[in-house]
């Protein structure tokens, strides 16, 4: 069984993410980290999002660290940037978040960060892998006596992260005068979120922040902004925020109460960092998911894109590779560098007010700087994920679409039994006829 998908460790909690299996994942990250640490330290920082099973999953993974000799410190609901800059903050051996994102609550999962606050490689990943199914290596790993591991709780942190995190909005910039609708998802923002923008001067009506263990990302939140929208036009707000479980995205909505698609919230972005000279190197890092229309308008207006797989580590690991500051995922993924060690949901929420109050111009005009070409993704649940290649005539039916002018991308998702579709061209229609070809073919294949 592989244990690592796109983004730690993810699955149903009880099920392929139950706590003896936890456990052991702690035990063969303790050694790991143990192993190649440089300076011993011996603590690992624990975090997780609103999720009941996150009860169950975070006393198994302490018992994990603590039975190889970790002192682990539990911070209880934060957002998954808060660990990664918390971790290096704290001079931990590694950080861990539980948390399954935008998942529905019956998903837990479990998300590694090194001692500076960045995701773990995919080769290091196979490594802990490797020792988790080392059961002779965890035996002879075990710490007794003086030798095994404490826990204990601190909730004062929460202030650290809040002070990063305001510190990264311009002085001279303000949001009085400001009405943001938030929406928390009942997450783990529901918290520092509303703090953060109310100490910066915002009058800010909270959506969603009482979590009940069942209800994170249930009906709320960056999965659907269309309610948020509603509340924006209702509230007579300036901008709609809507964060995700874990607070690592960011979905916008304007004063219109219209959802701002992702690749024209990056747009904006990155030409706003180069007009105020943030712009590391004139470049920005998305994946193959985004619109051509975003290449064509950086383009433009003198800034190169680079491409990656899909995922926010591997824009990490081409912007990092690149010596790049900023990039993002057309999904809500956006990471400022220069403020976060990964996609931070509150930091790009604010760069992005910080773009609005300096241009001095409403969501709906600053954030839709270019039409986007024709594009269609569809999602649809399979029940195994065959390999691409060996379905039969997928390759020419492709062939046949990039004939007719269009882009293909297909492929399976890292943390769900999902197929993922997008098409793109410039003729709509076409568009529109070709996926539902495409559409019925995986269908009758795979579903």
């Amino acid at each position: 069984m592989k244990l690592f998908g796109t983004d730690g460790v993810r699955g149903k909690a009880g099920e392929f993410l139950d706590a003896i299996t936890a456990l052991k994942l702690a035990q063969a990250a303790g050694i790991y980290f143990n192993q190649t640490s440089k300076n011993k330290r011996k603590k690992i920082l624990l975090g997780k999002d609103t999720r009941r099973s996150g009860y169950m999953i975070e006393n198994a993974l302490v018992s994990g660290f603590t039975s190889v000799g970790y002192d682990v410190i539990q911070i209880g609901p934060m957002p998954t940037p808060a660990i990664a800059y918390l971790t290096h903050s704290m001079r931990c051996d590694a950080g861990i978040m539980l948390s399954a994102s935008h998942n529905d609550y019956e998903d837990n999962g479990v998300k590694f960060f090194n001692c500076n606050g960045d995701k773990l490689s995919s080769s290091i990943e196979q490594k802990i892998e490797d020792i988790f199914y080392n059961d002779d290596l965890i035996k002879k790993s075990q710490a007794t006596h003086d030798k095994i591991g404490t826990a204990k709780r601190i909730d004062d942190v929460i202030g650290r992260y809040i002070v990063s995190i305001k510190s990264s909005f311009p002085k001279e910039l303000s949001l009085n005068n400001t009405r943001i609708v938030l929406d928390c998802a009942n997450g783990a923002a529901y918290k520092v979120g509303p703090t953060i923008l109310e100490e910066l001067g915002a009058d800010v009506i909270v959506l969603n922040d009482k979590p009940n263990g069942v209800n994170i990302n249930d009906q709320c939140g960056a999965l659907h902004p269309k309610i948020l929208g509603k509340k924006v036009l209702e509230y007579r707000a300036d901008i709609g925020i809507a964060l995700d479980g874990d607070a690592d995205r960011l979905v916008v909505v304007d004063e219109l109460g219209q959802v701002v698609d992702g690749d024209k919230l990056i747009g904006a972005l990155a030409v706003y960092l180069k007009e105020v000279n943030l712009l590391k190197n004139n470049a920005c890092v998305t994946t193959v998911m985004s619109n051509i229309a975003l290449e064509n308008y950086l383009k433009d207006n003198g800034i190169e894109l680079l491409r990656s797989a899909v995922g926010d580590k591997n824009v990490l690991e081409v912007m990092a590779k690149e010596d790049i500051n900023f990039g993002g995922e057309q999904s809500g993924h956006i990471i400022f560098a220069d403020v976060a060690k990964t996609g931070d949901g509150l930091a790009s929420a604010l760069q992005t007010l910080a773009l609005l109050i300096s241009k001095n111009q409403k969501a709906s005009v600053a954030l839709n700087p270019f039409e986007l070409s024709p594009q269609i993704l569809k999602n649809l649940l399979v029940e195994e994920k065959v390999p691409l290649e060996n379905i039969s005539g997928l390759e020419d039916l492709l062939q046949s679409f990039r004939a007719k002018g269009l882009r293909d991308l297909i492929r399976y998702s890292g943390t769900e039994n999902k197929i993922r579709l997008l098409l793109e061209g410039d003729n709509k229609q076409l568009v529109q006829e070709s996926m539902d070809e495409l559409e019925k073919f995986i269908k009758n294949k795979l579903c």
